[in-house]
């Protein structure tokens, strides 16, 4: 891959435009982060998520300083549930499902409190917000459009869950031709071990399905490209 700034990573480096790419932020919602939510009443631990909240807050504010596109996801549903197949609703033996009343509304119902971003990583005007009914950014929404609109074909990927919504992101944006990298502190697991393996995934193989780097590695190439002269025309 050439371009003109370039984000060490593994395998390799990872080159970029910056105006042909995006920071995607996927699904960093109260109903999964805050302690008495959702992911919490599955059995899981939130402080695990919570640590990708300093880091990705940073690289946030880099890629805004860099004037890269921003766009956020949040997954959800409507009111009456018509967009949530029964077998996603029925599935596992939660204390709660999708659709009940949690400590912060329904859960994962759009509109709802719990739904919407935690407030460190809140969109700003003019950034993009996805609302998708699966695990993946790409079914059923317009993100497609959203890109091609752009002249996205880049991806620094970030968010939750690292081996489910972030890895179905990724291999989705993989089987569109774009160019997708990771940020490896930026995402997060509920399970340690799902976090090492899933990150590996990305670039195993000599980069199968993308690239993988730390936030400071990115903030760095983000900030060397905002810093240099444009180029002549």
């Amino acid at each position: 891959m050439t371009a003109d700034h370039q984000i060490p990573a593994q395998p390799t480096a990872f080159g970029f435009d910056p105006s042909s790419l995006a920071l995607v932020v996927i699904d960093m919602q109260r109903d999964f982060l805050l302690p008495g939510g959702f992911g919490e009443s599955l059995g899981n631990d939130v402080a695990l998520l919570r640590t990708v909240i300093e880091p990705l807050a940073g690289l946030l504010s880099a890629a805004r300083a860099a004037g890269i596109t921003v766009i956020h996801t949040r997954e959800g549903h409507l009111p009456d549930l018509s967009d949530c197949p029964p077998a996603k609703l029925a599935r596992g033996n939660p204390s709660q499902r999708i659709g009940d009343r949690g400590r912060f509304g329904r859960i994962l119902i759009r509109g709802e409190y719990g739904h919407d971003i935690v407030d460190e990583l809140a969109p700003i005007a003019g950034e993009v917000v996805i609302d998708k009914p699966g695990k993946g950014a790409f079914y059923a929404t317009e993100l497609s459009d959203v890109l091609t609109g752009k002249g996205i074909r880049s991806l620094l990927v970030t968010g939750v869950t690292t081996e489910v919504c972030v890895h179905t992101t990724v291999r989705e944006a993989n089987d569109r031709g774009y160019e997708c990298l990771v940020v490896s502190d930026c995402v997060g697991s509920y399970f340690p071990e799902f976090q090492r393996v899933g990150l590996e995934m990305i670039a195993a193989q000599g980069g199968i399905f993308g690239w993988v780097a730390d936030s400071g590695s990115v903030v760095g190439a983000l900030e060397s490209a905002a810093s240099s002269p444009a180029p002549a025309q």
